[in-house]
């Protein structure tokens, strides 16, 4: 085999190193910026999640944390910056390119379908993940998409009114079901977008005991205004204010810091 020397003398290319390992990080944002003409809803925001990190992201009203989200999913892809998701760029990629490589994420909204049962709910979202989701065929039941309904309803809880229509359900409930549809097809990273508005107290611990209970492998992020909740069940968090990062820090950090008891905590702590 030709030497280095041999190849520089020949003018031949030299053979390139091999290629990096994959980045222990799952989602890495470098200086994102989204902006709406003269306005800069995300204003160079950095940070990174480890894979298999529980993670927050937390502000008041305005500061730029659904936006965020729609920039890391495309719906609104930066104007600036980098998006990295495990040692891949997919700043620029469309969003199902996103949901292909296993970032998925919920809504504040609610993007269920009322009238079918929570099963097919679930169903539906398995099916839109695979392989066979074009297929006219009906599942039989005992098919792998049948099997992973049924693994979901188990996991988030629902499989004692599997069959009740979605219409009928709790609000906390119907977000017990759209952690379950994230689930689908074994994400690598889902985004949760304030999963605890609008539930009341016991529905809260309900939701807390399904964030802890996910895999130890499957990182998370979660905008959340109830700071107990989200507190409660990530590693690290990031705060934000007016579109930019204020702080990043472990829990106890972040309420233990005076600059953030006065902006978002006020006077309880």
């Amino acid at each position: 085999m030709a030497t280095l020397p041999a190849l520089r003398r020949t003018g031949a290319a030299a053979p390139r190193p091999p290629a990096a390992l994959a980045s222990n990080d799952a989602l890495v944002l470098t200086h994102v910026t989204r902006a709406f003409g003269a306005l800069r809803a995300v204003d160079d925001v950095s940070f990174s999640v480890a894979a298999g990190q529980k993670y927050a992201v937390l502000g008041s009203n305005g500061a730029g944390k659904t936006t965020l989200f729609n920039a890391i999913t495309g719906d609104f892809p930066p104007t600036g910056g980098r998006i990295e998701f495990f040692g891949e760029d997919i700043t620029l990629l469309p969003p199902h390119e996103r949901i292909r490589k296993g970032l998925r994420r919920t809504y504040q909204s609610s993007l269920l379908f009322r009238e079918l049962s929570v099963r097919d709910n679930l169903f539906l979202a398995v099916r839109g993940v695979s392989s066979g989701r074009y297929g006219l065929l009906r599942a039989r039941a005992g098919s792998a998409s049948s099997r992973a309904t049924d693994d979901l309803l188990d996991r988030v809880r629902l499989a004692h009114i599997a069959d009740e229509p979605v219409a009928s359900l709790s609000h906390g409930q119907q977000r017990q079901l759209e952690i379950g549809m994230a689930l689908a097809g074994a994400p690598r990273l889902i985004l949760f977008d304030e999963p605890a508005a609008g539930l009341s107290p016991a529905e809260r611990r309900e939701l807390v005991v399904l964030l802890r209970s996910l895999p130890s492998h499957m990182s998370f992020v979660l905008i959340e205004h109830d700071l107990d909740i989200a507190l409660r069940v990530v590693e690290k968090v990031t705060v934000m204010h007016n579109g930019a990062v204020l702080k990043t820090g472990t829990p106890d950090e972040i309420e233990n810091d005076a600059q953030v008891q006065a902006i978002y905590m006020g006077s309880r702590h």
